[in-house]
């Protein structure tokens, strides 16, 4: 078993249906490639990525930091104290208002890296070597242009984008403003 990651918006949209998991989700590799900040000595592959086609990716981690209601709950439940209680709440306001009405920045950074990456042929050898390759980058950020995997399993980079693309874009059609992360 592993952590993965998913796309979250305030309305619901519908994820039943086997195409749009696989047209729509994102793989465990993007999830690692998520949490690489806390993992990594050396600057993550993420940051590299943005650096070299010179967009800013900061609204991705951004959308690490809403806390859903379920995490709210578990945090009000552990607080020692009325005051503790009242700090948890006024956090989570204060981390979901960041980034409220964020998904057309989101998608703005997606189509930007897109287009970018899309002229790149050796998208993996400009990436710093790493000890910790949890990514098996030389196979994940291979053949941009090119959907690897089955929508989930052995996806690559360029897959991941491209659904991440199309899950926003279904959002933003339901009438969503505002997009996150979640992981379990």
């Amino acid at each position: 078993m592993g952590l993965d990651i998913f796309l979250q918006t305030e309305i619901e949209l519908e994820r039943n249906n086997l195409d749009n998991f696989e047209t729509q989700s994102l793989s465990r590799e993007f999830c690692n490639l998520m949490c690489r900040k806390d993992v990594v000595d050396h600057e993550p592959e993420l940051d590299q990525i943005g650096k070299l086609v010179d967009v800013d990716i900061s609204c991705f981690y951004q959308m690490n930091m809403y806390p859903d209601d379920e995490y709210i709950a578990e945090s009000i439940e552990f607080a020692k104290s009325e005051a503790e209680k009242e700090t948890i709440l006024a956090n989570a306001a204060a981390s979901r208002k960041a980034i409220t009405g964020n998904i057309t920045t989101v998608l703005q950074t997606l189509n930007a890296l897109l287009e970018k990456l899309s002229s790149i042929d050796n998208l993996p050898s400009l990436l710093l070597p790493t000890d910790f390759d949890t990514l098996n980058n030389a196979y994940y950020f291979s053949d941009f242009m090119q959907d690897k995997g089955k929508g989930y399993i052995d996806n690559n980079f360029g897959q991941d984008l491209r659904n991440f693309k199309r899950f926003v874009e279904a959002a933003l059609a339901s009438g969503n403003k505002t997009i996150w992360f979640s992981y379990g």
